[in-house]
């Protein structure tokens, strides 16, 4: 986590700088290069003390506006919420620990979505929860099946 330096300067400059450093034409690219890790690691990969998970979180929606590939985008937070915050996958059961632990990623995962796809992220919770997936269920990445049936691309 970073005490408050990602936001002095120019962080979009200092994020794709950091971006081309390890030899990637974009943040998504990178991104991709490092399938389901959360997207506090990816920021600290990028600069330990100078880059944010949100900041890498915005460039990626922006670069998957641009190239009309948002909803790809969408899962792939989506996939890298789960890892954070299930490392051991889905659980068997929800007791109320686990219950928890589920809420608050799906919930970061549908508050970081745009405002376009808020009702889409509720649709994906309300199946996620009332039909869990198998124990242990760990999407690697946006082209998961599970997601790709509750948040099909849509794109033109």
């Amino acid at each position: 986590m970073t005490d408050g330096r990602s936001w002095l300067g120019n962080w979009k400059a200092r994020l794709y700088e950091r971006v081309r450093e390890r030899g990637f034409d974009s943040l998504t690219a990178f991104a991709e290069s490092r399938p389901a890790i959360p997207l506090d690691q990816l920021a600290e990969e990028l600069g330990k003390d100078d880059i944010a998970g949100v900041q890498v979180m915005n460039g990626l929606l922006v670069e998957g506006e641009r190239r009309r590939q948002l909803t790809r985008v969408v899962r792939d937070l989506l996939v890298r919420e789960l890892a954070g915050g299930l490392p051991n996958g889905w659980p068997a059961a929800l007791d109320d620990v686990n219950r928890f632990q589920v809420a608050k990623a799906l919930s970061l995962w549908s508050g970081s979505t745009p405002e376009a796809y808020s009702e889409r992220a509720r649709q994906v919770i309300t199946v996620l929860l009332a039909s869990p997936p198998p124990a242990g269920w760990r999407p690697l990445g946006p082209d998961d099946e599970l997601l790709l049936t509750l948040l099909p691309d849509e794109e033109a």
